[in-house]
């Protein structure tokens, strides 16, 4: 059978492609350890799964509006404009099946063949990915190490051509945990306000910031920027919801429109259960992602220093998310008995084969040279598995 062309522009999930064989090799009963799939260990917060079975037995297992209830939409509302400073009609609001599916529809309904999306490497593996299936070109624009994986206004402007459709932004950052602030924003803002072009601000990383630092939404920094900016969020990082599949965007209303009569035709409306669990977490779950964040904050701490301590590691203290991005090119071009590390790509397989630890590599965020790894993980998670990195790398020469 012959497929669409249009498959053969996209590859796999490294994160899920990774996943899938560290569960292969437990099933041969080795020990793995995962660093790598972005998912929280919590339980997800008891107020959303209370309402989840409230809602199962109320009846609530219909069909819902293809674009979610007004409920949820009216706690969406309510928590964008709580949080974010940000005010919206209902009308201007769609829930998907996760952040991943929303910035999918939006993909679908704004490129098309000849547009050119920007995007700060390192990114999230997906992004260039949907861009492609589209028909769209990516421009990666990228960032440094020593400017915090921040994009600059030069780097940006330089980017932006008479095709450029779109700039993607996340913030904070997966896989670096960078964070733009608001005067980050603001320097972008004169530039943007004149071009023609859609802003799409993912911000599913939110509620993990640490050291004092706050949230800034892109569409906050003035109504022209608003105008044209799709903020894109969901409940599965926040409160340990990945399965619920839940995510939004607010946004232009004629934007919304047509990314609703896309989802009309495609999935038609998100879980009408998870919708009410999504809306009890967004109104009440604010405790669950305080106490989340103080236990990420204390694991971030120690995995940046134990792997600041392995020879041929440089790890940089995220700011946000719940990932390390450290820097490992002190590690390539050693061997091991069975072969030569000449990227990071081999340097995670060995890590998995050999150490047991999933990690994921930097080229699939853009960024040779680096390893992606959770630390959403129990303490003592962290601590076994480190110490079979450690022991895995001492096996290098």
């Amino acid at each position: 059978m012959k497929l669409a062309k249009r498959i053969s522009r996209i590859k796999a999930s490294a994160t899920m492609a990774m996943a899938a064989r560290a569960k292969a090799l437990r099933a041969e009963g080795v020990e793995i350890i995962g660093f790598g799939l972005g998912e929280p260990d919590f339980p997800t917060a008891s107020v959303a799964a209370e309402a989840g079975i409230a809602a199962i037995r109320a009846g609530k297992t219909r069909y819902t509006p293809p674009a979610g209830t007004d409920a949820l939409k009216d706690a969406i509302i309510r928590k964008l404009k709580r949080d974010n400073g940000l005010d919206y009609q209902k009308s201007e609001i769609i829930v998907s099946c996760g952040a991943k599916h929303t910035l999918y529809n939006i993909a679908q309904v704004l490129f098309e063949a000849g547009d050119e999306v920007i995007i700060p490497a390192p990114y999230w593996v997906t992004y260039p990915d949907q861009v492609l299936l589209s028909g769209a070109t990516p421009v990666i624009v990228e960032t440094e190490e020593r400017n915090g994986f921040l994009m600059t206004p030069t780097e940006l402007k330089a980017a932006i051509t008479p095709h450029t459709k779109a700039l993607i932004l996340n913030a904070p950052s997966n896989p670096t945990g960078a964070i733009y602030s608001r005067a980050d924003y603001e320097a972008f803002a004169e530039l943007l306000a004149e071009e023609d072009l859609c802003i799409i601000s993912d911000e599913i990383y939110e509620k993990f910031i640490y050291d004092g630092a706050s949230h800034a939404s892109i569409a906050v920094v003035s109504p022209a920027l608003k105008e044209k900016t799709l903020v894109v969020n969901g409940v599965s990082k926040a409160y340990s919801m990945t399965g619920w599949r839940i995510g939004y965007a607010a946004g232009p209303e004629a934007l919304i429109r047509a990314m609703t009569v896309l989802q009309s035709q495609s999935t038609s409306n998100p879980a009408s259960i998870a919708q009410s669990a999504a809306r009890a977490a967004l109104d009440d779950g604010a405790p669950f992602s305080q106490e989340m964040l103080q236990a990420f904050s204390e694991r971030r701490t120690f995995m940046v220093e134990t792997l600041n301590k392995i020879p041929g590691i440089s790890c940089p203290s995220p700011p946000g998310s719940f990932y390390v991005f450290p820097n490992v090119k002190g590690l390539l071009g050693k061997s091991h008995p069975k072969g030569l590390i000449k990227n990071t790509l081999d340097l995670a397989t060995f890590l998995l084969e050999e150490g047991g630890v999933t990690t994921i590599p930097g080229e699939a965020f853009g960024a040779p040279g680096y390893l992606r790894l959770s630390f959403a993980a129990s303490k003592e998670m962290l601590n076994r598995g480190l110490e079979k990195i450690q022991h895995a790398l001492s096996q290098l020469v």
